[in-house]
């Protein structure tokens, strides 16, 4: 059975730092597609970034444009996990924050990923 399962969540004030971990197990996710997305209440789940590989780049990431430069993502293929590193937060980043995983086409789509995780609460207060 596949699972994801995040880790890392919790509450800071704005400006400070947060590390998300997200761990698969039950089949590997090498040159699969793992994300990030989050909900807000009354919000709809968005994207938040993504590692993808292809074969001329390898690996590489595309981020929604509210967190670049401010959260990075990494991923160790030997281990199953990816990382969310999140620096300078902000209040509306406050969120469920969400591991997904598949093979996709629209990247920042949540349809077109097949695995998820239950999520992580982040809080950031002013």
């Amino acid at each position: 059975q596949v699972s994801l399962v995040e880790s890392g969540g919790g509450s800071v004030q704005a400006g400070g730092s947060l590390r998300l971990s997200c761990v698969a197990s039950g089949r590997t996710f090498s040159q699969y597609a793992m994300a990030w997305f989050r909900q807000a209440p009354g919000k709809e789940r968005e994207f938040v970034v993504v590692s993808r590989w292809n074969r001329v780049l390898g690996y590489y990431a595309n981020f929604a444009d509210f967190v670049k430069g401010r959260f990075t993502i990494s991923r160790d293929d030997a281990k199953n996990t990816v990382s969310l590193q999140m620096d300078d937060l902000k209040p509306e980043d406050t969120a469920v924050y969400y591991c997904a995983a598949g093979r996709v086409g629209d990247f920042d789509a949540a349809d077109e990923y097949t695995y998820w995780g239950q999520g992580t609460q982040v809080t950031v207060s002013s």
